[in-house]
């Protein structure tokens, strides 16, 4: 019934009871159903009104709490049929351990407990409105946006950056192998934002420069903070210019290739194809000396935004090989064959330049500067491979860095950076010298990166190293969900003493990358990991 609100700092409680007769020997069930209804967002700004995804079926009023009650109660059975029938093939596999179906599955809370928001695209928006001045391309986005909303979590709950992109790309399995449409609607939001710009100042707080708040044809760091107003004001992320980043380019192509050979979506395809050509050339200024492969510019200029990278490097060199790759088989697929001569000219360059410049004979170095630490064993030096092998990219004639090479740095990783580490039971070290002792050059060299290490260790399985690659993640799980007691708020980082940084973050969704992996092993097909439909409410 009706009630007044509370008045500041008045404390209120409610209690609702059942009662049944319950027969001798028998049992009864009492439902309760608890619902939150609260269908209007103000981000920090004020400056817009948005609706949240669910009142296209139960309206904006604010009083489906009875409704939603009742659907839930008429419902719940069914949801509780269809996610038995979508995990029981995994948790009936007795082949696989025990401790990776509950990371698999409870890294999962993420998606909902990331700051999450499923907004509505208003009724009376137009293409104009989304596309801004340069979108006119993207055919199909207000359709996507329209149909399955925008989707928005934050990169942890302590960064508070909505959509961070160098850190979606290890979690974006967990969306394109369960809620594809939704990666598809995130990336058509992160294209509208490439052919855009910002040009309004900004300074910088590591170097102290201004440059302007977004670059046209540049990959943003984020979507935005959610004090101010997310996708209207982009770039929330203060430490660098990330115009200048290396790696954000190359994991819009990587994603856009990913997606497509997951979903099929052609038109999707089409649609980012003008982007990827876009990125890429814009990525090609920093390949300073023609010889087909990028240089860092010497200060933390990717993921690892702590972590200072000269020259040539295995992350970013492999990551932007691995894009080119790719650059050439959506080339291929589209039918845009002077594209695609032009990339594997480049691919061919620069592979030779990638091999010659960073393997020592076991694995890929950090990078080519010869600094005393250049010759660190990174733990995601195989990142560009870990993406191609997702795709089917990884061996015949796709093949981009030589079978025995990935091998020979995986072996060397698992012995150095997960063996010699800890007595080999908290995953990989980010950063390793060949000697056995952690790179303590920055402070995220001798960090574990927990989603990081389920991405290590699916492309082990990728290539064969099943046994390792169980080995290098259960590290992680047994760390984060048993000894520091942290389920269900993995945090982005920990080191081998009581430290640890961000709870509740974004990147070790990429657990599902290990499943997909499992998946291709087994033969399955790529998209079969989809929730099912329920075709009464979408």
């Amino acid at each position: 019934g009706k009630t007044s609100p509370t008045e500041k700092g008045e404390v209120t409680a409610a209690a609702v009871c059942a009662s049944c007769k319950v027969p001798a020997h028998g049992h009864k069930t009492l439902e309760l159903a608890l619902v939150w209804d609260m269908p209007c967002v103000h981000f920090g700004s004020k400056e817009k009104l948005h609706l949240r995804r669910y009142t296209r079926f139960f309206g904006s009023g604010g009083d489906a709490a009875p409704t939603l009650s009742h659907y839930a109660l008429t419902h719940y059975e069914e949801w509780e049929r269809k996610i038995e029938a979508w995990q029981n093939p995994i948790l009936e596999n007795s082949q696989l351990p025990s401790w990776y179906k509950s990371a698999l599955f409870n890294e999962l809370y993420f998606m909902t407990d990331g700051g999450t928001i499923w907004m509505e695209v208003p009724l009376d928006c137009c293409a104009e409105d989304l596309q801004g001045p340069a979108g006119a391309g993207l055919s199909h986005l207000l359709p996507v946006l329209r149909e399955y909303g925008r989707f928005a979590y934050l990169e942890g709950q302590e960064y508070r950056m909505y959509n961070t992109y160098d850190v979606h790309f290890y979690a974006s399995f967990a969306l394109v192998m369960l809620w594809p449409k939704l990666q598809i609607s995130l990336q058509y939001d992160i294209a509208v934002t490439v052919v855009n710009e910002d040009v309004k100042p900004r300074q910088y707080l590591v170097c102290g420069q201004t440059a302007q708040v977004k670059m046209k044809n540049v990959v943003p760091h984020d979507i935005g903070d959610p004090a101010d107003e997310p996708w209207q004001r982009v770039n929330a992320y203060l430490m660098h210019d990330t115009a200048d980043w290396k790696d954000l380019n190359l994991k819009f192509v990587l994603q856009v290739y990913r997606d497509y050979y997951l979903t099929h979506d052609s038109l999707y395809l089409q649609d980012m194809w003008s982007v990827c050509q876009a990125v890429m050339e814009s990525e090609m200024k920093f390949d300073t000396d023609n010889d087909g492969l990028i240089e860092n510019g010497g200060f933390a200029d990717q993921t690892y935004d702590a972590w200072v990278v000269h020259g040539a490097s295995a992350y970013c060199g492999g990551l932007w090989l691995a894009a080119v790759c790719m650059m050439c088989k959506m080339a291929e697929v589209l039918g845009d064959t002077a594209i695609q001569q032009k990339y594997l000219d480049i691919l061919k360059k620069g592979k030779e330049a990638f091999e010659r410049m960073l393997w020592n004979g076991k694995y890929y170095n950090y990078d080519s500067s010869g600094s005393d630490t250049s010759s660190s064993i990174m733990s995601d030096q195989c990142a560009g491979q870990w993406f191609l092998g997702a795709c089917g990219l990884n061996q015949g004639e796709f093949e981009v860095f030589p079978k025995s090479h990935i091998l020979s740095a995986l072996k060397t990783i698992f012995e150095k950076n997960v063996l010699s580490f800890a007595g080999g039971t908290m995953g990989a070290v980010n950063g390793m010298r060949p000697d056995g002792v952690p790179d303590t050059s920055s402070i995220q060299s001798n960090e574990v990166w927990i989603g990081v290490v389920y991405a290590l260790a699916a492309t082990m399985i990728q290539e064969g190293l099943v046994e390792e690659g169980f080995h290098t993640a259960e590290g992680c799980y047994r760390m984060v969900w048993e000894r520091l007691g942290m389920a269900f708020q993995t945090p982005e980082a920990y080191r081998e003493k009581k430290v640890y940084r961000s709870l509740a973050y974004m990147r070790p969704l990429s657990i599902w990358s290990m499943q997909l992996a499992l998946e291709h092993r087994a033969g399955l097909a790529p998209a079969s990991t989809q929730l099912p439909q329920d075709p009464t409410h979408p």
